[in-house]
C-alpha cells in the first residue's frame, strides 16, 4: 500500500487533530526495507524545536568552487554510518565528513544533502536529531532524504523498526539498504555487485538531481556557518 502524502511534519502534534500521533506516524511511515519513491513533501515548519547545541552536527562552510562541483553531499550523522562508501557510488557526490555543508556568502543555491545512518538505536537517534536540526531551520540545506543502512544481517527487531518509522516521518524520503558483508571486509563499493536497494537508491537520486531544481534563498539571507 502506498504511504499517504502529507505536508504536515508528524513530529508536531496539532491540538486540532483528533487522530493520535502514533496513528499519524504509522500512516506516514515507509514499509521496512523498501525504498520510498514518492516524496512526503515534509519541509521545515514552525513548531519544531532544534536540538541542544551539544547534540547538533558541526557545520562546514563551502567555497564557491566546491559548492558548484558537488551534486550531492552524503551526511553521515554518526561515525561509521557509510557516507564514504556511498561517495564511491554516485558521480560528483561527496562525503560531508559528518558535518552540514553550508553555502558561503554570496551563494544562493542550497547544498543538496542525503542523511546516512545505521539502523541500530544510536544511529536512528542520531538521524532523528539531524532531521530535527533541518526541520527547525537551524541549518539551510536542500534535504533529499535519509539512507538507512542495516548494521547487522537480518530483520530489525520490532522496537528498532518502530523507531525507524518514527524517524522516517520527519524527512522527505527514506531509502533502506541491507547489510553488505563485502563493505564490512573493505571491498570497494560497486553498484553492479550491490543489492537491488542500492541500485534503486542511486537511480532515484540520479533522477532527482537531474530533474528537480535545487532550492535557493536570497543571497542576503545566506546562512553563516556556526558551531
Amino acid at each position: 500500500m502506498r504511504s499517504r502524502v502529507s505536508d504536515v511534519n508528524p513530529w508536531v502534534r496539532a491540538s486540532e487533530t483528533a487522530q493520535p500521533l502514533a496513528e499519524e506516524l504509522r500512516a506516514l511511515a515507509s514499509p521496512p526495507l523498501r525504498a520510498v519513491t514518492e516524496p512526503r513533501r515534509v519541509k521545515p515548519q514552525p513548531g519544531i524545536e532544534s536540538p541542544e547545541r551539544a547534540d547538533r552536527l558541526p557545520r562546514r562552510q563551502l567555497d564557491a568552487g566546491t559548492a558548484a562541483s558537488v551534486r550531492l553531499w552524503w551526511l553521515g550523522v554518526h561515525g561509521g554510518a557509510g557516507e564514504s562508501t556511498l561517495e564511491q557510488l554516485l558521480e560528483n557526490s561527496r562525503a560531508a565528513g559528518h558535518a552540514w555543508p553550508v553555502s558561503g556568502p554570496g551563494t544562493a543555491t542550497l547544498p543538496r544533502v542525503a542523511l546516512v545512518a545505521r539502523t541500530n538505536a544510536n544511529g536512528l537517534k542520531a538521524a532523528q536529531l539531524a532531521a530535527t536540526e533541518w526541520a527547525g531551520e537551524t541549518v539551510r540545506a536542500d534535504l533529499l532524504g535519509l539512507v538507512l543502512i542495516a548494521d547487522v544481517p537480518g530483520r530489525l527487531p520490532r522496537a528498532l523498526r518502530e523507531l525507524a518509522e518514527l524517524v522516517a516521518g520527519g524527512v522527505p524520503r527514506v531509502w533502506h539498504l541491507p547489510w553488505v558483508e563485502g563493505w564490512r571486509q573493505g571491498q570497494d563499493a560497486s553498484a553492479h555487485r550491490g543489492p537491488r536497494g542500492l541500485r534503486v537508491l542511486l537511480s532515484e537520486l540520479d533522477g532527482l538531481l537531474d530533474v528537480e531544481e535545487p532550492l535557493t534563498e536570497p543571497i542576503g539571507d545566506a546562512y553563516v556557518a556556526s558551531g
